[in-house]
This record gives C-alpha cells, structure tokens and sequence, in this order.
C-alpha cells in the first residue's frame, strides 16, 4: 500500500482538527473579550452611580458634580491615553468620561462622548441610560458613550493568561489531532494494505488468498467480497483441474483397450472376432458420449446452446420418456409410473434438450433401484412470487419431479451431486461406460430455460427425488 495515501489521511486529519481547534479559539476568545468588556462596563456603570448617588445626597442638586468627577476621578470610568513606556499614566483634564450623566430633564452635567455640559439629549439615547435613584426618585440617568473602560494592568494580565490557555490548548488539540489521524490513518489503511498484498499473491497463483474482516463498514464489506471471491477462484480452479484429470482418466481407460486391441491384432496375437470389434465399438461410443457431452457443456457454458423451442405438453414429455426406458425397466423387474394430468398447460422448451435431462435423471435411478422398486414421473402446476398489490400469484411454474425407491443420497454428497465427473463410490462402481457429466448436463439445460433443478434424499435406502421447476410463462 502506498505510503502517500497514509500521509494524505493524516494531514487531512491534522488539517480539519488545526483549524477546527484554532475556528473554536477565536470564537471562544471573542466571546470571552466580550463577556469580559461587558462585566467591566457593568461594574464601571455601578460605581459611577454610586458616587453620583453619594454627591447628590450630600449637596441635594447636580451643580458642581462635574468638577467633583474631575478632581476626584478615577481609570476606570475615564478612556485614558497610553502613556509611554517607563512613565506613569497621566490623565488630562478632559479626559473623556466613559459615561455621560444627565438630569431629569435630559440635561448632561457631566459630559461624555461627543456630549458637552448643558447639551440636551435626545429621547432615543435618553432611553438606553440606566436610572438614578435617590430615595426611591429619580434625579438622572447614566448613559454610556460608547467608548469601553480601559483595562486595569491586573485585567490586562487576566486575559493574556486566558489567551495563553488558549493558545496552549489549540497546540494539544493539534498533537491530539496529529496522533489520531496517524492512528486512523494506519487503522483505514490497514485492510487495503492486506487487500493489496493478497491480490499480488494471487497474481503469483496463490489462488485461495483470505484477508481479516476488521470492521462492519464499506471496507469490511470489501474484505468479505474479497475472500468470497478468491474463494470462488480457488474452488473454479480446483474443479478445472479435477474436470482435467476426470477428462484423462475417463478417455485413458477406452484408449487403453482400443490401443491394446489394434496391436495385438496388429501383431496376429489375437484375431478380429465379432465379439471383439463389439467391444472395441463400445469403447469407441463411450469416447464419442465424452467429447458431445464436454461439447454441450462447452456451449453451455460460452452461452451459445441454441435451444429450439416450441409449446409442448408435459405429459407428453414425461410419456416419450417412460416410453424409451420401459424396456429397461422392466428388465431390471423396476415399475416406471407416470402421474400427470392431461390438461396441464404447455411450456415453451427444447422438448429435445428437455428429453436429455428427464432420461439422465431415469437412467440414474434405475442405475440405483433394485428390482421391485418403483421410478414415478410426475408433474404439476405451482404458484411463484406473489404480488406485492394484491396479494395473488403472478407467476406459475411448472413442476417436474423424478422419485425412486433405490438407494438414496448420502447428505454429503447432495451438494456436490450436480458437479462435472462428481461420482460417489456407489456411482463409480456401476458407472458401466457413463461420463458422470449427466447431471451436470442436467442442470445447464434446465438453467438456460430460466428453471432449476435441485434433489432431495432422506439418506442411504429410502430413495431419492429429483425436482425440476420451468416458468410456464414463456
């Protein structure tokens, strides 16, 4: 995995929490600068109403209050200059006063702003002052100027703390910020590193390759897709290689009898009877049976089996196949029943291909069936999904179904019964010539006419059933 697309993550992690932390440490320090201005103002207001108060109460009116504020003032309720570095401050005479102060009639005795004495205020800024009270009446109103209190060298202090908190804190949120984006970074990376390195194994031929699922989300579901895939390639690459061998052994055994026949007739060792050259005309029928049946699979599987398709009846079917195999049946003393109803509704199928598949599945089970034993061909008529609007079944399929009384399935082989040259040891042994192909060929042609096939088998001895399932809609 390359390492850029881990520094890329990282940064973008250290990128969106550097400036999500520095966005909250401006809105956290202006908002703080505010609150704080506004607690100064509001304690500047309350000391100006008290002296206020306390020279009204002890001269009874407002004249000289001006002068009283400016012979006695203090920082805080005045706007002062900056004085150089090294020198006390210095507060000139005039200095402007944070707040104004007017009468009852809205005269200003003490001026503020841009307010002289004996000025008249107007309604609108009479309104936003704060009352002043005596006893209950009310003698005047403190109006701010708008120019805020300059800070005392204690608050000054105060908030460059605050500003150093701040910045300190926006310094650990990036630390913080940096290690969880290289931890989230490696943890996201992570599973496509192993991806990676999977893939490039099974670039090699190391088919089967497994990655841990680590995580529930998309990535999680890309490892399983993964696994699942390199899984379906090991198993399609096993069954080639089985089909492979399957191939050379099942055309080694008639090329073996036939070559050992022709040299020794070659050699006058043996003579060309007619019982032999019969035997050697099998061996010749099993190898043609072979290659037309791994031809048909050729096509199925290219998608190029052209199917000739025409409305036949079911019954007629299922009684063409009782018809060919009743000869076999019943020398094998084994009863090949057909239940089907006349008035069951044409399929549009390959009656051919269709009669390929029903005589596979009767030549397996009178392989299986002892004699006595009973093969029935039945076929109904069965509903599909059913409407989502109201409730009723939209599509029908009709049901084939080939049931014997022989020897039955083992569990574990069902399955695998459908695979190409899959055989169990019972199927080897009275195989006589056959390619093991059959059922595989079986469920090719039922699938290229849109049904399934699938097979049922309570175990060993209690027979077995072979469904087959065809829309009836065409």
């Amino acid at each position: 995995m390359p390492r850029s697309l881990t520094r890329k993550l990282v940064l973008a992690f250290l990128a969106v929490s550097v400036v999500g932390a520095l966005l909250a440490v401006v809105m956290a320090r202006w908002m703080m600068v505010q609150e704080f201005n506004q607690l100064i103002l509001d304690q500047s207001r309350t000391a100006f109403i008290e002296r206020a108060v306390e020279y009204y109460e002890l001269t009874g009116s407002w004249q000289g209050v001006n002068v009283y504020f400016r012979q006695v003032p203090w920082p805080p309720l005045q706007k002062q200059p900056k004085p150089p570095r090294g020198q006390e401050p210095i507060i000139p005479q005039q200095a402007p006063f944070v707040f104004k102060l007017v009468d009852q009639s809205g005269v200003v005795v003490v001026p503020g702003g841009p307010y002289r004495p004996g000025q008249t205020v107007d309604e609108t800024e009479l309104a936003k002052g704060e009352a002043v009270l005596v006893d209950g009446e009310v003698i005047g109103r403190v109006i701010a100027s708008g120019e805020p209190p300059e800070f005392s060298e204690r608050e000054e202090y105060y908030l460059a703390g605050i500003n150093r908190a701040l910045f300190y804190s926006a310094i650990g949120a990036a630390a913080v910020a940096l290690v969880l984006g290289i931890l989230l970074a490696r943890g996201l990376t992570r599973p496509l590193r192993e991806l990676t390195i999977a893939i490039r194994e099974m670039a090699k031929g190391k088919l089967g390759q497994q990655v841990p699922v680590r995580s529930e989300d998309e990535i999680g579901e890309l490892a399983e897709s993964f696994n699942q895939m390199s899984m379906d390639l090991f198993h399609a690459y096993e069954a080639r290689r089985r089909m492979t061998a399957d191939i050379a052994h099942d055309l080694r055994t008639p090329l073996t009898v036939l070559g050992g026949y022709l040299e020794a007739m070659q050699d006058d060792v043996l003579r060309p009877t007619p019982e032999r050259l019969e035997t050697m005309n099998t061996e010749i029928q099993g190898l043609i049976l072979l290659v037309e049946d791994l031809r048909l699979l050729s096509l199925v599987d290219s998608g190029n089996l052209i199917l000739n398709r025409e409305w036949t009846g079911p019954q007629e079917l299922l009684e063409r196949t009782a018809a060919a195999f009743s000869h076999q049946a019943d020398e094998q003393f084994v009863q090949l029943l057909v239940e089907s109803n006349s008035d069951l509704p044409q399929v549009f199928v390959d009656s051919e291909r269709m009669a390929q598949v029903l005589g596979n599945l009767v030549t397996n089970a009178l392989r299986f069936t002892p004699e006595g034993g009973v093969i029935r061909l039945q076929c109904s008529v069965i509903s599909g999904q059913l409407s989502a609007v109201n409730g009723q079944a939209t599509d029908q399929y009709l049901r084939i179904t080939v049931t014997d009384t022989g020897q039955g399935i083992p569990a574990d082989m069902l399955p695998q019964i459908f695979k190409r040259f899959y055989r169990g040891s019972q199927a080897r042994e009275q195989s006589h010539g056959e390619t093991g192909l059959g059922l595989a060929i079986a469920k090719s042609i039922v699938e290229t006419h849109g049904g399934s096939i699938n097979v049922e088998s309570e175990g060993q001895g209690k027979g077995s059933a072979f469904t087959i399932l065809l829309p009836l809609s065409g």
